[in-house]
């Protein structure tokens, strides 16, 4: 085994939030982002429609679930398979393609976007990857969010990084940046939380 791959196993072992989401049935240590997230900016609530892009294992659709509980509608989507969860309806496709075949009416509070595309390791490759998705995901906010909704995008720091912010900014009237203490303070990665749309 490469030095790396022990290096993230032991990491990974004695990662505090692995342990507790495996003590609290979560289906991944990503569900503590959310959670964290949430505490802050209140935007799961009881009743919510959430659509959750990417959402394979399931963690951030366990956690959307528990907050709009049984009055709300959690729908969760990815390219890969997803285990079924309680009060979450799965899609397995493409998320522009899952939405179009089944829209949503009146629309949803609230999108989550934890997508990252398959990193070849090559930076500038994979920032100009996940700018395309995290675009898609933007764009599809003007479809299915309500005007008062809440977007949450997951960001990596880089050449990409001003270019999506920027998009948003034309797109919705707040946006600031979130660093979860979940999210490892080793990782480019951060979140974006964006509210309500601009009129068209």
């Amino acid at each position: 085994m490469p030095k790396s791959s022990k290096e993230w196993l032991r990491r990974h072992v004695t990662d505090q939030y692995v342990r507790k989401a495996r003590e609290q049935g979560y289906r991944s240590r990503a569900a503590f982002k959310l959670l964290e997230i949430d505490s802050k900016e209140r935007m799961l609530r009881p009743g919510f429609t959430v659509v959750d892009l990417g959402a394979a294992p399931g963690g951030w659709s366990q956690v959307a679930a528990e907050k709009v509980g049984p009055g709300g509608r959690v729908i969760a989507i990815d390219l890969l398979p997803i285990a079924p969860i309680s009060g979450v309806t799965v899609h397995q496709g493409d998320f522009r393609q899952v939405l179009e075949k089944h829209p949503i009416a009146p629309g949803a509070d609230v999108v989550l976007s934890d997508l990252s595309p398959n990193l070849s390791g090559i930076p500038n490759v994979d920032q100009a990857r996940w700018l395309e998705l995290a675009s898609a995901a933007v764009e599809l906010c003007r479809k299915v969010l309500k005007p008062d909704g809440v977007f949450v995008v997951k960001a990596f720091h880089g050449e990409a990084f001003d270019a999506l912010t920027e998009r948003m900014k034309a797109l919705f009237q707040k946006v600031k940046v979130v660093k979860p203490p979940a999210s490892r303070g080793e990782s480019a990665e951060t979140y974006v939380v964006a509210r309500a749309l601009r009129p068209l």
